[in-house]
C-alpha cells in the first residue's frame, strides 16, 4: 500500500522519514509550484526542498545530534515549516511553542525538554534574551531579525544533505506540548508515521483537500490543529499554504483570503464569530474561490455556522481533535453537516462513551469520551502519571462528554474537568485563579466558563476581596490588567464578579460546580 492511501502504522514502510514523505514527491511532480506564500513571497516545493535538506547542515554546526530536541518559537512563515521539517529530515525532534508562553513557561519547557537549540523569530526575542544570557550551553538562533545568529545566512551558507535519517515509522518525530488543567504543560510525543496518517485520514480522507487548493489557517503551526492545516494537509496534497505570521484580525484575514483566491479556511468559531460581523468580511462575490471551512478547537454554535453557509454558500466543518491525537478524529463532512453536533467518527478511528465507573453507556446518554485511532501520541515526556491517567491500553481519554445517537453522531455535552477552551486553547481554571490572588486586594478567586453573546465559552471570575477594599469597576478593570500581566492574555477573565466568600467543601475545596449554577453529580 502507497503512502498516499495509507491508513495504519504497518501500511506505512518501516524505513520512514516524515519530511522526505510529504515533500520528495512534491519535487518531482511540481518543483515550482508555490509550496507556501508568506510575506516574504512565494516559496516553490524545490526551494522548500532545499532549504529543508540544508537544515541538517545547520544543525551540524550548531552541534545537535540526532534525537535531541529543539525549540522552535516562531511566527508563522517560511521558516517555521523548514526548521521544523528539516530536523525530522535529520532524525531531530523539534519542539513547538505556542508564542504566547510568558518567559518564565519558555525558561521550563527549555529545562524540561533538555533542547541544544532554540530558534526565535525576532519580534519574540524580548521574552528569551534573559533565558539565552542565562543558559549559555543552549544556541539560540535569530530568525526574521534579532540578537542572535541569523537563520538565513546559516541556511545558505549549509550543505544540502542528499539523503534523510533513516528512521522508522515508529521513532517519535515532534513534540507538541498541551496545558494540564494543574501544573505545567506535557509534551507529548508523536511518531514519524502519525503525520502522513491524519492527512490520509482527516486532511485528505475527511475534509478533502487535494493539490488544487490554497489553504489559510487561523490557527497557527504551532498548534495540533494549525501544524495539520498549515503544513502537513497541504503538502501532503501537494497543495498551496498561505502563513501569515501576524494577528488574526479579520481585516488583515479578508485580504489575505481575497488576494490569494483561499479555497480552504481552517478556524475557531471565536474568529469566525468576529470576522462574519466585521465590515472587511468578503462574500461569494469577492471570495468564489472560498469551497470550504473546518472549524475545530471549541463547539461551534449553529447561528455561526448558518450565517457562513449564508454568505458565501458552503460549509463549515465542525470537528473535534486533541494535541494527544495530533489532529481530528470526529467531524462533519462537506455536504453533510448536522448544526449543533461534533460530526462523526473519522474513519480510521474508533469512539466510546463510559460512565465514571469504566463502563460504557448506552445511545443518547451523557458519557466520557474515549478514543482509539492510529495517531496517538506514545505518552507525555517525564510524566509517567500523566500518561498512565492519559492513555489507558489503546484507548486515550479525551476529558470531554458526549452524547451519541442511533445513528453515531455526536454533540458536545462539556468537559469532564473544569478546563475551559478559550478561543481553541485550553486554559486551567486553577492557573487564572492563582494570578488573580497574586493581586494585593484579593483573598480568594474561583474561576468558571461562562458564555458570552456568540454562545462562546470564556473565563468568568468570582473574587472575594480583603477587608476594607471596595469593589468597582476599576478594581475589576485593574484585576483583568493584572491578569494579562502574569498570563498570555487570552486568558483574562472577561467578566468579574465579587463575592464574601466562595461556595466549598468541608475540606475548604472550591465547588465550581456552584458558581456554574449547578449541582453536584
Amino acid at each position: 500500500m502507497g503512502t498516499e492511501t495509507a491508513r495504519t502504522l504497518a501500511d506505512l514502510s518501516e524505513h520512514f522519514n516524515a519530511a522526505e514523505d510529504l515533500l520528495a514527491r512534491n519535487v518531482i511532480r511540481h518543483s515550482d509550484k508555490a509550496a507556501i506564500i508568506d510575506y516574504r513571497g512565494t516559496c516553490s516545493y524545490s526551494e522548500l526542498a532545499d532549504g529543508v535538506a540544508r537544515m541538517a547542515g545547520v544543525f551540524e554546526k550548531l552541534g545537535v545530534k540526532r534525537d535531541q530536541r529543539v525549540l522552535l518559537c516562531m511566527t508563522d512563515d517560511r521558516d517555521f515549516p523548514i526548521v521544523f521539517l528539516g530536523a525530522i529530515r535529520a532524525g531531530i525532534i523539534p519542539v513547538p511553542l505556542n508564542t504566547l508562553l510568558t518567559a518564565d513557561d519558555c525558561q521550563w519547557i527549555l529545562s524540561n525538554s533538555g533542547a541544544q537549540a532554540v530558534f526565535v523569530s525576532g519580534e519574540l526575542t524580548d521574552k528569551w534574551q534573559d533565558i539565552a544570557a542565562a543558559e549559555r550551553h543552549v544556541s539560540f538562533v535569530s530568525s526574521g531579525g534579532g540578537l542572535w545568529i541569523d537563520l538565513g545566512g546559516l541556511i545558505a551558507n549549509a550543505e544540502p544533505t542528499k539523503t534523510p535519517a533513516d528512521t522508522h515509522r515508529d521513532d517519535v518525530a515532534f513534540w507538541l506540548y498541551t496545558s494540564g488543567s494543574t501544573g505545567r504543560p506535557k509534551a507529548g510525543m508523536h511518531l514519524h508515521g502519525s503525520m502522513r496518517l491524519t492527512a490520509n485520514l482527516y486532511g485528505m480522507g475527511t475534509a478533502g483537500i487535494c493539490e488544487n487548493d490554497v489553504v489559510l489557517s487561523i490557527a497557527k503551526l504551532f498548534f495540533a490543529y494549525g501544524l495539520g492545516n498549515g503544513l502537513t494537509f497541504p503538502f501532503a496534497a501537494g497543495a498551496t499554504v498561505v502563513l501569515f505570521s501576524g494577528r488574526a484580525v479579520p481585516e488583515a484575514i479578508s485580504n489575505l483570503l481575497v488576494k490569494h483566491k483561499v479555497s480552504v479556511l481552517c478556524g475557531v468559531p471565536t474568529f469566525f464569530a468576529g470576522w462574519l460581523v466585521d465590515d472587511s468580511c468578503p462574500t461569494t462575490k469577492t471570495a468564489p474561490a472560498l469551497r470550504l471551512a473546518i472549524s475545530a478547537g471549541e463547539a461551534l454554535p449553529t447561528h455561526i455556522g448558518e450565517t457562513f453557509k449564508d454568505r458565501f454558500g458552503a460549509d463549515v466543518i465542525d470537528g473535534l481533535g486533541s494535541t494527544e491525537m495530533l489532529h481530528i478524529f470526529v467531524s462533519q463532512r462537506p455536504g453533510q453537516v448536522r448544526f449543533g453536533c461534533t460530526g462523526q467518527v473519522v474513519d480510521g478511528y474508533q469512539v466510546r462513551l463510559t460512565g465514571d465507573g469504566g463502563e460504557e453507556v448506552p445511545i443518547g446518554e451523557i458519557g466520557n469520551l474515549q478514543v482509539k485511532g492510529p495517531t496517538t501520541a506514545i505518552g507525555y515526556w517525564r510524566n509517567r502519571e500523566k500518561s498512565v491517567d492519559t492513555f489507558r491500553g489503546e484507548w486515550t481519554m479525551t476529558g470531554d462528554k458526549y452524547i451519541m445517537d442511533v445513528d453515531g453522531w455526536l454533540t458536545y455535552a462539556g468537559r469532564s474537568d473544569d478546563m475551559l477552551k478559550v478561543g481553541g486553547i485550553y486554559v486551567s481554571p486553577i492557573e487564572v485563579e492563582d494570578a488573580l490572588a497574586s493581586h494585593p486586594d484579593i483573598l480568594e478567586a474561583a474561576v468558571i466558563g461562562a458564555e458570552d453573546e456568540d454562545g462562546l465559552i470564556k473565563p468568568h471570575a468570582t473574587v472575594v476581596l480583603h477587608e476594607n477594599v471596595v469593589d468597582s469597576d476599576e478594581m475589576k478593570a485593574a484585576l483583568k490588567a493584572h491578569v494579562k500581566q502574569q498570563l498570555a492574555p487570552y486568558k483574562y477573565p472577561r467578566w468579574i464578579e465579587f463575592a464574601d466568600e466562595l461556595p466549598k467543601t468541608a475540606t475548604g475545596k472550591i465547588q465550581r460546580f456552584r458558581l456554574r449554577g449547578g449541582t453536584d453529580n
